[in-house]
């Protein structure tokens, strides 16, 4: 299967741009990111907390298959609907530290849009640690739920 979602990681840089278009207008696009019921279903997680606003927090929990929680949180430093979310990612029981995300939401056309996400990582080291892992099967196949939830919004 192709995978539409797109990894560009340099080498020796800390960060990553990850792409992706998406056959569903802007705002739909945006909703899967603002609205909490759509957020779960496409990410297959608990929200607990999600305040779309400046300073404002959000907390996700997953639960795997064993039954063990595993937590997600940050802080929302801007937040502009339709348009952009810039935030903080931390996986609680992870070794990859605090990322800075940008994630920039584009009308390519009144039914397609575009994600763009640049998220920095503390180092060089924690970004390739997450690299080793299926982070890119994990991402596209979490891309691909949020197309089939959303598109039925239509």
């Amino acid at each position: 299967m192709e995978q539409k979602t797109r990894i560009h990681a340099e080498n020796n840089k800390q960060e990553l741009l990850i792409t992706r278009e998406f056959d569903l207008p802007v705002e739909l696009l945006f909703k899967a990111y603002e609205e909490p019921e759509i957020v779960e279903q496409w990410m297959g997680t608990k929200v607990l907390k999600l305040e779309n606003r400046r300073h404002g927090s959000w907390q996700f929990v997953t639960t795997d298959p064993k039954g063990n929680q595993h937590g997600f949180n940050g802080t929302i430093h801007e937040f502009e609907p339709d348009r952009r979310i810039t935030r903080t990612f931390e996986m609680e029981s992870g070794s990859f530290g605090v990322q800075l995300e940008f994630l920039e939401f584009e009308a390519l056309t009144d039914n397609t849009s575009k994600l763009t996400m640049h998220i920095v990582f503390r180092s060089v080291e924690l970004r390739d640690q997450l690299l080793k892992l299926p982070f890119t099967f994990g991402i596209n196949m979490a891309h691909n739920r949020l197309q089939e939830v959303v598109a039925k919004l239509k």
